[in-house]
């Protein structure tokens, strides 16, 4: 009875498209946690369990690229599906860390946005770092960058992200810097000394934070007046009822993606499940649960209009927003990241 079992079940998944040789494997998705994951259980890993009888052991990490490297170079790859950002997924393709993806086999690289399809990745949403404050601390609404940094009309701390990556950005654009030339300012040594400069006269001001749920908790207790913060980490807690407020002008987007580790055991399941997740129905309740864009642009019609509005694909929320340069911090971010650090400890 249980082979009988065990073939029926290995038939209903080829149906399905799935192999029947790791049929019932279970598959371990690891991701950054949080609310972020509680989004992606709703909208994937259960109806993905569901539908297919695979079921998905959910798990997390800080984007630790060592960890990755260390299993594929053991030999011994225990995950099968992980979030990373875009450099994370750019340095690991090129060092041979992940598997490389067959697109036809997700979906119609036409029906995404750009960012989303590359060679070892497919992406699950849209994100933006912002500059987000407490409504009910400010007698004035902040605008923009320069008003981070200006410290005399809005007295207080201010929480920035314990790195390099978005922070130099975030000063350039204070310093006066226009959205479109950020990255080629900071390209050259002299932009890079005028970032840091920029954070000298904010540094006695700052304190940094390192996890993603941090900055709505620093905001909603009063410990920071304004801070950098992940959109959809201020969005989860305006639904528990904090008054926090995102300021969209300045707002640095980019795309998360799912890759396969190399070597992973459930690779059929693995892209099976990516599949899965990239369907506009699933990704729609996503955006739903967490204020992250939809990377099928099939998802958009689904999802309600106020929900809409408060995301980072918003056309509103886009305008004074700039993407992520995911080659300049593949090029430069381990210098930068160094240089920041020894700055950080002074």
């Amino acid at each position: 009875m249980k082979h009988a079992a065990s073939f029926l079940r290995a038939a209903v998944l080829v149906a399905l498209g799935g192999a029947v040789g790791t049929a019932s494997a279970d598959i371990t998705v690891i991701s950054f946690g949080g609310a972020s994951q509680k989004a992606q259980d709703k909208a994937y890993y259960a109806p993905f369990t569901k539908a297919t009888g695979v079921k998905v052991v959910a798990g997390e990490y800080n984007g630790e690229q060592a960890k990755v490297k260390a299993m594929v170079e053991a030999g011994n790859v225990t995950w099968d599906v992980l979030e990373v950002e875009s450099p994370e997924l750019v340095r690991g393709c090129e060092e041979g860390l992940f598997e490389k993806i067959d697109f036809a086999q997700v979906g119609d690289k036409a029906d995404f946005v750009p960012a989303a399809v590359s060679e070892c990745g497919v992406g699950i949403f849209v994100w933006s770092t912002a500059l987000a404050y407490n409504a009910d601390r400010l007698k004035e609404a902040p605008t923009s960058w320069a008003d981070f940094w200006n410290v005399d009309k809005f007295p207080g701390k201010r929480g920035l992200r314990k790195g390099a990556k978005y922070t130099l950005e975030f000063a350039l654009l204070a310093d006066g810097v226009p959205t479109s030339d950020v990255y080629k300012v900071l390209a050259t040594p002299a932009g890079v000394d005028r970032a840091f400069a920029k954070l000298d006269k904010l540094k006695a001001n700052i304190q940094w934070w390192e996890a993603g749920a941090q900055p709505p908790q620093l905001l909603a207790s009063g410990d920071l007046v304004m801070s950098a913060a992940y959109n959809g980490r201020i969005s989860a807690a305006q639904v528990e009822g904090k008054n926090l407020k995102v300021v969209w002008n300045g707002s640095i987007y980019d795309v998360d993606s799912w890759t396969i580790p190399k070597g992973s055991p459930n690779k059929a399941e693995a892209l099976k499940f990516i599949r899965f997740a990239s369907q506009p129905e699933n990704q729609a309740v996503f955006s739903g649960e967490i204020a992250y864009g939809p990377v099928n642009l099939k998802a958009v019609p689904a999802i309600d209009a106020k929900v809409a509005a408060g995301l980072p694909t918003a056309p509103a929320n886009m305008k004074g927003a700039m993407a992520t340069d995911t080659e300049f911090w593949v090029e430069h971010g381990e210098n930068l990241e160094q240089r920041f650090n020894a700055w950080a400890a002074r």
